[in-house]
C-alpha cells in the first residue's frame, strides 16, 4: 500500500504514512527543531511533498508545451519555405493561416503553463527554505524572505536564487553538520540550464521580433525552436532539483532534531588556538 499523502512511497506506519512523511507529521506534533535564535523563532516543519508534486505536474506541462510549440514550429516552417520554393505563386494562405494560429496557440499555452509553474514553485521554494531554517539556520547567508524576493531583483537574479537554493542544500544534506554536503552537481546543472533557457528565449523572441525578410523569419524560426528545446532541458533538469531536494528534507526530517552548534566568533577561536 502506497502512503495516504504522497502516494510515492510504501506506507510503513499504521495510519498509512510513508517514513518521510511520518516524520513530517511528528515534526508539527511535537517533535521540534528549534532555530538557534530561541524560542521565539521556533518553527515547525512543514512537509514540501504535496507542493513539491504540483510544481513536478506543472513543469511537466511545461515540457509538453515546448513540445507543442516544436512541432508548431517545424509545420509552421515548412509552410513557409515551401512558399518561398516558387516565390509564392502557389503559397496556400489558408494552409499558412492555420499554420500561424497552431503556432500563436502553442506560444499561449507556453505563457500559461509558465505563469502557473513559476507561481507554485515560488511557493515550494519559501517552504523549503523554511524547512531548511529549522534544519541548520546558520548554513544560509540570506534570510527567508530572499526565497521570494530574490527572484526579482534586477541583475541580482543571475545568482542571488542560487544562493539561496545553495543554504537550502547544504541544510538540507542528510546527516547535518555531521557528514559532506551532498553533491552540488544536481543543482549547478539546474541553475545553469535555467540561465541558458531564459538568455536564449529572450534573444530568440528578439531575432523573430526583428524578422521581415523570408529568410529572417526562417532563421528566426530556428532560433525560437532552440530556445523551446533549452526549455525542455531546463524544465526536466528543475523536476530532478525538485524531486531530490524533497527527498534530502524528508531524510533530514526523518533523522529527528540535531544538536544545534553557534560557529565560534573569530577572536574565541584565536583565543582557543593560542591556549
Amino acid at each position: 500500500m502506497l502512503c495516504s499523502l504522497c502516494g510515492t512511497r510504501p506506507a510503513t506506519t499504521a495510519d498509512g504514512r510513508c517514513t518521510v512523511c511520518a516524520a513530517f507529521r511528528r515534526s508539527r506534533a511535537g517533535g521540534l527543531m528549534p532555530t538557534p535564535a530561541g524560542p521565539q523563532t521556533t518553527r515547525f516543519l512543514r512537509s514540501p511533498v504535496g507542493l513539491g508534486k504540483a510544481v513536478c505536474v506543472l513543469l511537466g506541462a511545461v515540457a509538453v508545451a515546448d513540445v507543442l510549440a516544436l512541432g508548431a514550429g517545424v509545420h509552421s516552417r515548412q509552410v513557409l519555405s515551401e512558399g518561398m520554393a516558387d516565390d509564392f505563386l502557389t503559397y496556400d494562405e489558408a494552409a499558412g493561416d492555420r499554420a500561424d494560429m497552431l503556432y500563436q496557440a502553442s506560444g499561449s499555452l507556453q505563457v500559461l503553463t509558465f505563469l502557473a509553474t513559476v507561481v507554485v514553485f515560488l511557493v515550494w521554494f519559501r517552504r523549503v527554505r523554511l524547512n531548511a531554517e529549522v534544519f541548520d539556520a546558520y548554513a544560509h547567508s540570506m534570510r527567508p524572505g530572499w526565497a521570494i524576493g530574490a527572484w526579482f531583483v534586477p541583475v541580482g537574479a543571475l545568482w542571488l536564487p542560487h544562493r539561496v537554493a545553495s543554504g537550502i542544500w547544504t541544510a538540507s544534506s542528510p546527516g547535518g553538520s555531521s557528514r559532506p554536503t551532498a553533491p552540488r552537481g544536481l543543482l549547478h546543472a539546474w541553475w545553469a540550464a535555467l540561465l541558458c533557457s531564459v538568455a536564449f528565449s529572450r534573444y530568440a523572441e528578439q531575432v523573430y521580433s526583428d524578422a521581415e525578410e523570408p529568410d529572417e523569419i526562417l532563421n528566426a524560426f530556428d532560433q525560437v525552436m532552440a530556445a523551446d528545446a533549452f526549455d525542455i532541458v531546463a524544465a526536466v533538469l528543475a523536476i530532478l532539483f525538485v524531486r531530490r531536494l524533497n527527498a534530502m528534507q524528508g531524510e533530514r526530517a526523518a533523522q529527528g532534531p540535531a544538536p544545534v552548534v553557534a560557529p565560534i566568533p573569530a577572536e574565541r577561536a584565536d583565543w582557543r588556538r593560542a591556549h
